[in-house]
């Protein structure tokens, strides 16, 4: 019998406030158990059916993820089922790739915390260019502070539709480095001219949020362009929160038709943090036969693509990947866990 915890905490989400790891430890504390019984009775199963249990190791924040694991741990006990730690960044391309059926694409993983360009190559998951400072979706939230834009439901789709409404695009920082992007410059120059053009009315805050977008989304689009010709690649998959910005994937399919390729994205109900996409690559690894032990059901808030990239098996030219340790139940948007 699962026993929701009393008085379900609601995390905070205004102009002002920002997830934090304390608070949303307790919301998860508070609503995880609800949440695991609703999923089972959604879908019909008992523990019983249940394969296996997996959880997201990381990267993420510490507090919210340390509250998963040690759920995890214990479900997977009660119920005897294997256990299986998931890494966060491979649970949204293995989720990507369900989704829209991509088999071998140039990988754009775009969030709040990520920015890189990956690829299989040699049966692992390869990183040929990523941010040498912040990532893309930090940079556009930290200029939504700037402007004093509302986080509901997030600073980067507020940002989107007010850029829609720009007219003139205002000459940002422009910084690719060979296979490398660099977002902090741009960040700091719009930051710093922003009041100053606004004050005089040399442009208005939609100009500035047209112009921040199409520059930084340019500068993704240049990177994977060539990831895709150093890799004779001719697909194009994006994930990640920033996914499902519809003008970079506006942006990306220009550059996929002028080379005959074909551009592969998810709406925001795959693209944002969620639950399912852990599931699905938890049972990738259970396939694979992988299992996690429980003295190394750790979390780590820094887990990165290469320590976690690790191809159990390849067949048919469709590979089977298995990251090293990944989540949840069901689609949570919102914690990054």
């Amino acid at each position: 019998r699962v026993t929701p915890a009393p008085q379900p905490i609601t995390t905070q989400h205004t102009h002002n406030t920002w997830f934090l790891p304390g608070h949303t430890a307790r919301h998860h504390r508070a609503c995880l158990l609800e949440l695991l019984a609703e999923a089972l009775r959604e879908a019909g199963l008992r523990p019983c059916d249940v394969d296996c249990v997996a959880f997201t190791k990381g990267p993420g924040m510490g507090a919210p993820l340390a509250v998963v694991a040690a759920v995890a741990r214990t479900v997977a006990q009660l119920w005897d089922k294997p256990l299986l730690g998931v890494n966060h960044c491979v649970g949204h391309i293995e989720m990507g790739r369900l989704v829209t059926g991509a088999r071998d694409p140039i990988v754009l993983y775009v969030s709040g915390g990520n920015t890189q360009v990956i690829a299989y190559s040699q049966r692992r998951y390869r990183i040929f260019g990523e941010t040498i400072d912040i990532a893309v979706g930090n940079c556009l939230d930290r200029f939504a502070r700037v402007l004093k834009i509302s986080n509901d439901p997030s600073p980067g789709y507020n940002i989107e539709q007010m850029a829609k409404k720009g007219q003139k695009l205002v000459e940002l920082p422009y910084t690719v480095k060979g296979m490398d992007v660099s977002f902090s410059g741009i960040l700091s120059h719009i930051e710093e001219v922003s009041h100053k053009m606004l004050a005089s009315g040399e442009c208005t805050p939609e100009d500035l949020c047209f112009s921040l977008q199409e520059t930084v989304f340019a500068m993704l689009v240049e990177i994977t362009e060539r990831a895709m010709a150093h890799c004779g690649s001719q697909e194009v998959l994006i994930v990640g929160g920033v996914g499902c910005n519809l003008r970079l994937q506006e942006m990306m399919g220009i550059m996929c038709a002028e080379r005959g390729a074909k551009l592969f994205a998810t709406d925001e109900r795959f693209c944002i943090d969620n639950g399912a996409m852990i599931a699905q690559a938890g049972w990738e690894m259970f396939r694979s036969g992988q299992v996690t032990a429980l003295e190394d059901s750790w979390i780590t808030q820094r887990y990165g693509m290469k320590v976690a990239c690790e191809v159990l098996s390849a067949k048919a030219g469709k590979y089977q990947c298995c990251l090293l340790h990944a989540a949840l139940v069901r689609p949570h948007q919102g914690s990054g866990v």
